[in-house]
C-alpha cells in the first residue's frame, strides 16, 4: 500500500527536543486531523513530512523512498502553510502578486491544476493581481487553500488552512476538501485548533503530545470508545477501577473523570452515575490539559 511513513523522528532545536522518536504512517485514500497543544511539534512534523525541514535523527519515505533531496517523491507531497509575508520589499514574498504566487506553485507540482486554481481564485473572488502584502489574515489562507487543492498532489499536508477565516468559508473549505478527497482519492493531512468543526471530516486524528504521538485512531472509534463519568467520588473510583483514565476534577464529594474504554471493558450499570459521551474537543482538553483538578473548598477561592 502507497504510504508516507516516518521513523524515528526527532528534532532539536537549541538542545531541545521538539519531536521525540516519532513513528507515524500515513495511508493513501484517507482524511487525517493532526491535533495538539501549541509548541506540541505538529508544524515540525508536517514541515519533516514534506522535506522542508532536515530531522535531526529519523527518516521519511514515500512508498519506501527517501523523500529528502527526492524531487520525484516531492511532487507527490504538497506542505500548505501560512504565506510568510513580511512587507512588499523586493526580497520578500509579499512584493508577489497571488497571480505570480501561484504560477511560481505550479512549477514544483506534476499534476498541478491549473483549471482548478482558476476556478477557486474566482469563487474566493481573489484578485490575481493583488500582492499578497497587502491581503488579510482570511484571504492569505485562502491563496494556501488554491495552493493544497489545485497541487493535485498525493499527500496533502494543511497547516491551520482556516486561520482568519469566517464560519461560512471555513464550511466552504471543508465542503471542497470533502469534494476533492471523494473525486481523488488523494490524502489529506489537516492541522487545526477548532476541532468542533472539522471532527466530522477527520477519518483518523493524530494527536500529538510534547513531542510524541499519543494516539493514531479513527475518529469514530476513539470517540465511541470516550466517555465522562460523573458523580459521587467513592461510586466514581469504584466504576472506573482499572480503566483508563484522564482529567479527574473533584469538588467537594463529587468527581469526574475521563475513561477511554478498551475492548470488552465497560462502565457498571448505577443510576447515581453519569456517563456521558465525549466530542473531540472534550477528549482532546482531557488528553492534553492537567491530569487532575481539585475545586477549593467551599467559600474559599483558589
Amino acid at each position: 500500500m502507497d504510504a508516507l511513513v516516518c521513523k524515528g523522528i526527532t528534532k532539536v532545536y537549541g538542545g531541545r527536543e521538539v519531536l521525540k522518536d516519532v513513528d507515524l504512517t500515513l495511508e493513501e485514500g484517507k482524511i487525517y486531523g493532526l491535533i495538539g497543544r501549541n509548541g506540541a511539534g505538529k508544524t515540525t512534523l508536517l514541515s519533516i513530512l514534506s522535506a522542508q525541514n532536515p530531522a535531526t535523527a529519523g527518516s521519511v519515505t514515500l512508498d519506501g523512498q527517501r523523500v529528502w533531496e527526492n524531487q520525484r517523491a516531492l511532487g507527490d507531497i504538497c506542505f500548505a502553510r501560512e504565506i510568510p509575508v513580511a512587507g512588499e520589499g523586493s526580497t520578500s514574498l509579499g512584493a508577489l502578486k497571488v497571480g505570480e504566487y501561484l504560477k511560481t506553485a505550479a512549477l514544483y507540482y506534476p499534476r498541478w491544476d491549473g483549471e482548478m486554481a482558476r476556478r477557486l481564485i474566482r469563487d474566493f473572488e481573489l484578485d490575481p493581481r493583488r500582492k499578497l502584502g497587502r491581503l488579510s489574515k482570511g484571504m492569505l489562507s485562502m491563496v494556501t487553500i488554491v495552493v493544497a487543492l489545485a497541487s493535485k498532489a498525493r499527500f496533502t499536508l494543511l497547516d491551520e488552512p482556516v486561520a482568519g477565516l469566517d464560519v461560512v468559508m471555513r464550511e466552504e473549505f471543508y465542503r471542497l476538501l470533502l469534494e476533492e478527497y471523494g473525486e481523488s482519492g488523494r490524502s489529506f493531512v489537516v492541522s487545526t485548533h477548532i476541532l468542533e468543526e472539522a471532527s466530522a471530516v477527520f477519518e483518523e486524528v493524530i494527536l500529538l503530545k510534547e513531542g510524541r504521538v499519543l494516539l493514531k485512531e479513527n475518529t469514530a472509534d476513539l470517540l465511541e470508545r470516550a466517555c465522562r463519568v460523573s458523580g459521587l467520588e467513592e461510586k466514581v473510583n469504584r466504576a472506573v477501577e482499572g480503566l483508563e483514565t484522564h482529567h479527574g476534577e473533584s469538588a467537594g464529594r463529587r468527581r469526574s473523570v475521563t475513561v477511554l474504554l478498551r475492548p470488552g471493558e465497560r462502565i457498571p450499570q448505577d443510576p447515581e452515575l453519569s456517563v456521558q459521551p465525549m466530542t473531540l474537543q472534550n477528549l482532546f482538553v482531557a488528553l492534553c490539559g492537567r491530569e487532575e483538578q481539585t475545586a477549593p473548598p467551599e467559600g474559599r477561592k483558589g
